[in-house]
Order: C-alpha cells, then structure tokens, then sequence
C-alpha cells in the first residue's frame, strides 16, 4: 500500500484519528471542539503529521465520520427551511402518521415541523398517480413565490409535490426557476432525494435535508478550508447511515444520508472484525461519552433498516413505531441507541430514585473531574472514583483528570443525599449505566427473538470495555471481545468501509409484474450508478425488490440475481424469498396471498482499498510495566489491589481477574469473577469465569 488513509470520527467528547498505510499506524484522540468540529480535525491532523515522515501528497483520501448532521436537528440548530407543495397537501408534515413514543402518555405532543406552518406555501400544480402532468406551474406564481420566500429570509427550502415521485419534471421546473431567481438559497426536491410513493415519508426526508443543508455544507467547507491549510489536497468521503462512504459533493447535497454517520462505522468495524475470526454472530457495543449503541451482526451480516427517527427521544428498538422524531426514510443500520456514556449525568429524579442520563455534560462542559467547567457528577468521575480509571490522565495524556474532585463531588450530591459511602455511590452509578446501556442490546437481540447467549460481544468506545464484562454477565454472554484500539473502533470502521450509492424506482403496476419493464427500469438504474462510478475500482452492482402482500403499508427488500437479464422463474424465486424473511421478520407468512412488487432497488458498491493488518496490534512488548491500583467491584468483593498493565503485557493463557488494561485510548476492566487473556492478533478475549 503506497498510499496513506486518513480516518477521522466525531464524538460527542473526543476526536479520534487514525493514519495508515505503508506499515505505518498514528492514533491521536483529542477533545471535540463544538460547535466547530473541524478546528479538533485541523489540530490534530496537524500534530498527526509533524515530522515530515508521511508525504502530504502520499494521503490518498480521508474517510470521515461526523454528527454534524444528526446534532443540526437534536439541537435544533438547523436552517430556516420552508416548504414548497401542491395545493391542499401544506399540512402533510403536521398530520404525520398515527405513531406515538408511549401510548398512554396523554401530555405528548408530536415535534414541530421543521419547517413551521408560516413557512409552507402551496402552489397550482397537478401530476397523475401514474405521472401523468395534468397542470404544470404557472411562471408567474412560481415568481410570486419567489418573492415571498425571499421575504421571509428563508435559508433551504423543499419542494414537495403530489405523485413527483412518478415524474419529476414540475419539481424540476420550479427548481430550476427558484435557483435562478434565488441562487443564494439551498433547495432540495424530494423527487431526488426519494423517489419513493408514501407522501409523509417522502415530504418529511426532503424537509429534513433541507433543514441540515446548509450547516452541513459550510462545516464541509470550512474543513476543506482547514485541508487546505496543512497542504492536504485529498478527497474527503464521508459515512453515511449506511456503513458505507459518500464522497464529499453528493454528501453537501443529501446530508440526510449522513445522520447516523458515527455510530454506523463501529458496526462496520465489528463486521470486519468478527469476518476475520471467523465469528458469524456479534453483537457490537459501543459507549462513548454521550451515548451507548448497540447492533447485531448475523451470519456475518448487519441488519439495515429502511428508515428511522432523528430528533426523538433516545431509539431501544426500531422494531417498535416511534413517533417521537423525525422520519427519515434512507437506508441504515439499524442500531438501539441509549443515552448512557460516559459523560451522563447522574441525577434523582422527584421520587427520590436515583437515574443516570440521558442529559449528558459531553466535551463542554464536561465530567467534574475534567476541571473545564462540568459541577454534575458523571458516570466518567464514577468510574475514577472506583480506581477504574487512571488518577492522573486519560486519553493518552491528552485529558487530565482530577481525583479529589471526582471524590467531593460524588460525597455532595451523590453519597450524602442516598446515605451511602462514596464507593458504594459510585459503584450504584457504574451499575445504573450498565442498566441503561443493557436496554439497548435487548433491543437489538430479545426484542427481535434473538438469545444473546448464542452471540459473541465486541465491546469498544472510550468507555465501552470498562463496562462490556458486567454487561455481558447480565445476560449470559460467554465471551467479550475487545479490539486493538477500541476507543478509536469507529474510526477504524471508516478505514474498511466501501464507497455506496443507493437508486431507487417506483414500480407502477404492484399487482402485474411485467418482466420488460422491470428490466428497463433495473438498466435505467444501472445506468446512473455507471455515471457514478470513476472506473478506478470495479463497481459492484446488486439488485433488490421491495415487496409486500396486497393491504400491507410496510415492504421488505428481497435480493434478485445481478448481471443478467431478469426471468421469469428469478421473479418467482423473489416471491419465495418474500414469504421466507416475512416469516423471520414476524413470525408468519401467507404463502397463498398475493405478493405486491413496489419499489425496485440498485446497490452500486466501489471497493477501497483496505491496508493489511488493521485489526493487529503493532509489536508484543511483553516486557512493558506493570503496576498496582485498589478499584472497587462492589460490596460483594470490596476494594482490591488491581494489577494494571498494557495490552500488549496481557498474556496470551488466560488469567484470573481483577485485571485493569489500559491501552492509549480507552481501559478495560476484568472484574474479579472473570478470566482475560490476548489473542495472536492483540484482541482481548474475557471470559466469564465458570
């Protein structure tokens, strides 16, 4: 490999960044810098490459992950957006679907769209259900439109129209017309974004772009700025909710694709990670300082769903209809997601129970024990406290940490009030977290009739194998893995993933499939993945078939053989295949029901090129120091004196717990009743003991 890849991930708390190629591996985690993100990339990109040793020439590309996008609409920090729709559909955002977070919760109120009532304007336009145009705009209200949203200080706009999803050409129209008579305005038409019929879904993914647009596209920019700066002239590709990589151009104009951008490269990273052990089901855990996630990998595969919510409450399960967010409908992993991180914040809710998250102190303020401003104890200054984390820096001495404040602040507002000693306090809190955080691994395994004893977990974030052994003991699970630099996992996911562009067509005839037409429209599909595609890596081209039985709203994607002309016996083995993942999906399928056939997909994949030996950890180092600490495992072993070691002091025969590892970028905690040992490959393997 003669070329350097550089990966960067956006956390909540910290930055992490990873350089490889040509044998050379450089990690640096520094803290996040919002709301300007791309100053923490810049610095430590710069730190990354003194020396001169690395060409900046040599850096071929940088696969990025970021939260700008999901934090725009969490923070309700996004563009003044307004709403372009066909006469009588202005209120489709606000009637939404009939969906609700908790059914007996009387006091809940759907979110506000993001783009509010003022800002929806209609206009006389009218296309058939099978796109037909029956009336085109008219010139000169789509000036007086123009006028108004000009007015109105209007930054992004959508547009929106009835059945666009069939045919494009009056969302054209006005496209074009408005960014000629606007050109300082970003304007998303939900025929690009997704073609797809379901009016809410479609509206409510297009204002979304819309609403994020414009912070995504001036934090892209301001980053090719900073590049620019060290001399860097590479291509930027950036995660996408999918586990693969878009290149820089196509993410300022869809940024809806990028909202799980994050956590979606650590599942990546486990896939890989478990394909080279050979372990076909895993379960990927992931806690970072804000945050706890989790995923199921089975037989090798991740589990992608069709859309999900941003801006709600925290996701346990995309099995359940939500309704506390925004529905985006793009392709993603589907993981649960908790508020339980690091920098969760313990507190007592009116009934005198003691909680911890889902409000976090994140990188501002911080933990108590960061001395940056942070008063509330955090699951972070629980952890010190217990003797589980270093007493004088983590991060690889890019953070320090302050014990004695740790220790006052859990005495004032956590010992004190409950009437505990401050290590019972703090263990209660450490335990809480994992309480929390084990919502989200049901989610993605009891929830969907999956027995995570027969999985294997690969732990990883900051924080992730301080907690994985207690929450792999809650239930069942034999083994844990933790990965060569876990707190840096994710931004190794961005490093192994491929570049993707997803196509999609609406199919007009469900119930008559003509096997000529679905053939043109896959080939029209193949054609724009080819435009796509810079011919410098084979393109991989992979056909699917939404499917439903006739009176279902819902559809499943079935894979349809590639590379050839469709026939009739591969649409019958579609069918079959439909009646198969219903029955998995939800425990019944209606082989003597009709099968509808409603959208028709394209998967176009473009392999990058993968540096040997990511997942191995440089050198053995069996000479290096060992020391000493008392932590704290509970009242049922009290406080022990704690080996704490490197990895690469951790022996490959196992060895009794209590054992603290602590590598540069995160700490793994061994609880007395467990047994560790070091693979050939560096991982860390636990094991319960017994």
């Amino acid at each position: 490999m003669s070329k350097y890849v550089l990966a960067v991930d956006i956390g909540g708390t910290f930055t992490d960044i990873i350089l490889l190629g040509d044998g050379v591996r450089r990690c640096r985690k520094i803290s996040s810098t919002p709301p300007h993100f791309e100053q923490a990339i810049i610095k430590g990109m710069a730190d990354l490459l003194k020396g001169g040793e690395v060409d900046h020439g040599d850096i071929e590309r940088i696969a990025h992950g970021t939260t700008v996008a999901s934090n725009a609409v969490l923070e309700q920090r996004g563009a003044r957006t307004a709403l372009i729709t066909t006469t009588g559909f202005r209120d489709v955002l606000e009637i939404a679907r009939l969906r609700r977070p908790s059914l007996f919760d009387v006091g809940f109120e759907k979110p506000k769209p993001l783009a509010p009532r003022e800002l929806r304007f209609e206009i006389d336009e009218r296309i058939n259900s099978d796109g037909t145009v029956l009336r085109q705009p008219d010139i000169q209200a789509i000036e007086a439109l123009a006028e108004t949203v000009a007015e109105r200080e209007v930054e992004s706009l959508a547009i929106c129209f009835l059945n666009s999803y069939r045919n494009s050409v009056n969302e054209d129209l006005v496209a074009e017309k408005l960014a000629n008579l606007l050109p300082e305005i970003h304007i998303t038409t939900s025929s690009e974004i997704l073609p797809e019929v379901k009016e809410y879904e479609r509206f409510s993914t297009a204002v979304v772009n819309a609403y994020i647009r414009p912070a995504v596209w001036r934090y892209l920019e301001s980053l090719d700025d900073g590049l620019r700066s060290l001399a860097l002239e590479c291509d930027v590709q950036v995660m996408q909710s999918n586990g693969s990589l878009l290149d820089s151009h196509t993410s300022r104009l869809h940024p809806v694709r990028l909202i799980e951008s994050g956590p979606a490269a650590g599942v990546i990273a486990a896939q890989a990670l478990a394909t080279e052990l050979g372990v076909l089901n895993a379960i990927a855990f992931d806690m970072g300082g804000t945050t706890a996630k989790a995923s199921l990998i089975e037989d090798g595969q991740t589990f992608e769903a069709p859309e999900h919510e941003v801006g709600g409450e925290m996701n346990q399960s995309r099995l359940f209809v939500q309704g506390g967010g925004y529905t985006v409908r793009v392709p993603s992993i589907d993981i649960a997601e908790v508020g339980a991180g690091g920098g969760s914040l313990f507190w007592i809710d009116q009934g005198g129970a003691p909680r911890v998250g889902p409000r976090s102190a994140g990188a501002v303020p911080g933990p108590v024990c960061y001395r940056t401003g942070g008063t509330h104890v955090t699951v972070t200054d629980a952890n010190l406290v217990l003797g589980y984390l270093n007493a004088s820096s983590i991060a690889g001495g890019s953070q320090d940490v302050d014990l004695t404040a740790a220790q006052d602040a859990i005495d004032v507002q956590v010992a004190g009030p409950l009437g505990m000693s401050r290590l019972d306090a703090a263990f209660g809190i450490h335990t809480l977290a994992n309480t929390n955080m084990s919502q989200a691994i049901r989610g993605v395994s009891i929830e969907r009739g999956r027995d995570p004893r027969n999985f294997v977990l690969i732990a990883y974030g900051g924080a992730g194998p301080m907690h994985a052994a207690l929450i792999a003991r809650h239930f069942d699970v034999a083994r844990v893995i933790v990965p060569v630099n876990p707190g840096l996992f994710s931004a190794v996911g961005l490093q192994v993933s491929d570049i993707r562009h997803d196509y999609v067509a609406s199919y007009q005839y469900p119930n008559d499939p003509d096997i000529e037409l679905i053939s043109s429209l896959f080939d029209e599909l193949e054609n724009r993945a080819r435009r796509f595609s810079d011919h410098r890596q084979p393109t991989i081209l992979q056909r699917y078939m939404d499917q439903r039985y006739s009176g279902q709203s819902h559809e499943l994607s079935i894979s349809v053989p590639s590379g050839h002309v469709l026939s009739w016996a591969d649409l019958n083995q579609a069918k079959t295949s439909f009646h198969t993942a219903h029955y998995q999906t939800y425990g019944h399928s209606a082989p003597d029901e009709p099968v509808q056939l409603i959208n028709l997909r394209l998967r176009a994949t473009v392999p990058t090129v993968k540096a040997p030996g990511i997942f191995v950890m440089d050198g053995d180092g069996m000479d290096a120091e060992k020391s000493n600490r008392e932590a704290y495992f509970g009242q049922e072993f009290g406080l022990v004196s704690t080996p704490i070691v490197s990895r690469s002091a951790v022996p490959h025969d196992e060895v009794q717990g209590p054992l603290i590892v602590e590598d540069m970028d995160s700490t793994t905690v061994v609880p007395p009743n467990f047994r560790a040992r070091r693979d050939s490959m560096g991982n860390l393997i636990i094991l319960m003991a017994g």
